[in-house]
Parts: C-alpha cells; structure tokens; sequence
C-alpha cells in the first residue's frame, strides 16, 4: 500500500469540495496524474490487483477530506471568501509551470497547440459569467426521480474532477446540485452520498478512459488544452478585490501560500 497516497487524497478531496478547483489540478501538482489515469483504468482490467495499492489508500484520503472537511471549507468560503479563493488562485498559478515543463512546451508547441491553450482557456473562463444558484433548498430525502438526476450528477461532475483546471464543485453549482451535495456530506446522508458516490464512480471509469486515450494519441495537443482549462479557471475562482484592508493583505499572504506550497509540492513529486 501506497500509505502517502493519504495525504495527497486529502488534498485532492479538499479541493474537490471548492467550486473553481479541480482535483485533476491537484493530482498534477502532485505529480501522480498519469499514474491515477493509468490505475482507474487498470482496476478494472485483468491485472486490478496490482493498482489497488495505489488506489485505496488515495480513495480513503479523498472520502475522509470530503466527510470531514465539507463543513469547514463552507465555513471559510461563508465567512473568508477572498482570501480561501486567493489561496487556490495561488494553487492554480502555482501548477501552470509545471504543466508547460512536463509539456515540454517549449520544445513541442506550435501555433495549432497555442490555438488549444485558448480555446480552452476561454471555454472554462465563460463560466465565470454564469451565476449559479448556490442558496437553493437542498435535496434531504431520496426518490426514484430525484435518484436519476442525482446520479448523472455526479457521473458529469465527476468527468470534470479528473481534467485539470475544470472543477466539479463548479459543475454542481450550474446544474443546482452543489447545495444538496454539501449538505449530504455534513449531514452524512447515506442514500444520497450512495447515489451521488455511484455517478462519480461511473464517470471516473468513463473520462479516465477518454482522457488516457487522448494523451496517448494527442499528447501534445491534449496538455495544450489541459493548460487552457487551467488558464481559464482563475477567471472562474477570481473573488475580486472588494474586502477590507485586513482581507487584502490576508489574501495576498494565501495567495503566496498556494504557490509556495505547490512549488514545494512539485518539488517533492520528482
């Protein structure tokens, strides 16, 4: 068992739980993306046995982040917004070098490769421009109808979890599911944490295919847009800068935290 996979799926779950920051951008900090592609995948080949090391002990991570700490992220982006987003603006910033050096970039990027980095840029950026309802009354009691929804919910979040830069906390927020989803966690509602947790599952098994093939066959073309995503979602998590003094500066001291922890982070995966 891979026992350090723990932290690195708390840190994962973390951001999972923030609208704007992807675990796939995490995963990438952490220098275990290509690796957590390859064991979905092989989990469910022939020789599963051999990615379970690295897979239970980064799913116990991410569950206990997600069960224990939902209701402190809702409480810092309640009472602290500026500086909570500013410190995963730092975190983003922070992963876009080390995306261009495992590129390559420098070496490999064309003008077709530079077309891609906007492009995607631009589609993750848009969202900036929706307003989600994020006060909606959550869902409390499981049906057969509102079971449906709730899983596909999940599958479509969960696609956007594993691409870098696409959050899917942001995903929930557009369709109106985020609500229901934080307060399942706090509340430990079961059958909805099952549903929701069976959509996840079934899109990670989905995208996780998807996305290796492209990085197989477009590898280039595939980190282009993997940047572009990135680029694009501090458009989305950007708070602005109507705060206070105090906030100001509070902002400014995470914002240099999130890089300097995904500096030293990036550091340590080589």
């Amino acid at each position: 068992m891979e026992w350090k996979n723990l932290y690195r799926g708390l840190l994962m779950g973390i951001s999972d739980l923030i609208p704007g920051v992807s675990g796939g951008t995490i995963a990438v900090v952490l220098g275990i993306y290509d690796r957590l592609l390859d064991a979905i995948n092989g989990f469910f080949s022939k020789d599963w046995k051999r990615h379970l090391g690295f897979l239970i002990p980064l799913g116990i991570g991410v569950g206990a982040a997600l069960l224990a700490l939902s209701r402190v992220i809702s409480y810092l982006l309640e009472y602290h917004k500026g500086p909570t987003q500013f410190f995963f603006l730092g975190l983003i910033v922070g992963v876009i070098p080390l995306l261009w050096k495992e590129a390559d970039a420098k070496n490999h990027f064309k003008v077709p490769h530079f077309m891609m980095i906007f492009i995607g840029t631009v589609l993750v950026a848009s969202m900036a421009f929706f307003t989600p309802d994020k006060t909606g009354t959550p869902i409390t009691e499981l049906t057969i109808q509102n079971g449906i929804g709730l899983f596909f919910a999940g599958w479509l979040a969960s696609m956007a979890m594993l691409l870098p830069g696409v959050s899917g906390s942001f995903v929930l927020l557009l369709i109106g599911v985020y609500p229901t989803a934080i307060n399942a966690l706090s509340t430990f509602n079961i059958p909805l944490i099952a549903v929701i947790g069976a959509g996840v599952i079934v899109g990670f098994i989905v995208s996780s295919r998807g996305i290796r093939f492209l990085m197989v066959r477009y590898g280039y073309m595939t980190y282009a847009a993997i940047i572009g995503l990135v680029l694009g979602s501090l458009a989305v998590i950007f708070p602005g800068f109507a705060m206070s003094t105090v906030h100001l500066v509070a902002s400014v001291i995470t914002f240099v935290a999130g890089i300097t922890i995904v500096t030293l982070l990036g550091k340590q995966s080589k």
